[in-house]
């Protein structure tokens, strides 16, 4: 377990997510006293399917002309 300043933690917080990424613990302190602990997190699964917008889109009804004439017209 490291322990850094809080100043530290402002000037290489890159650096040091990094490192708790690594598998490191880091205690952050402000004026000497703990008060977060930094640790890297598991990779998280994902648990939804996110749908294929292209076969969705696919059933929308094709315009035969292009979208530029409906925007000057409605602006008309």
């Amino acid at each position: 377990m490291r322990r850094i300043t809080l100043r530290k933690l402002h000037e290489e917080t890159g650096r040091i997510v990094d490192q708790a990424e690594q598998g490191e613990i880091i205690v952050i302190q402000r004026r000497g006293v703990p008060v977060a602990q930094l640790s890297g997190i598991s990779a998280l699964r994902r648990t939804i399917q996110i749908p294929d917008f292209n076969k969705r889109y696919a059933r929308f009804p094709r315009v035969k002309t292009d979208s530029g004439r409906f925007l000057e017209q409605d602006r008309r």
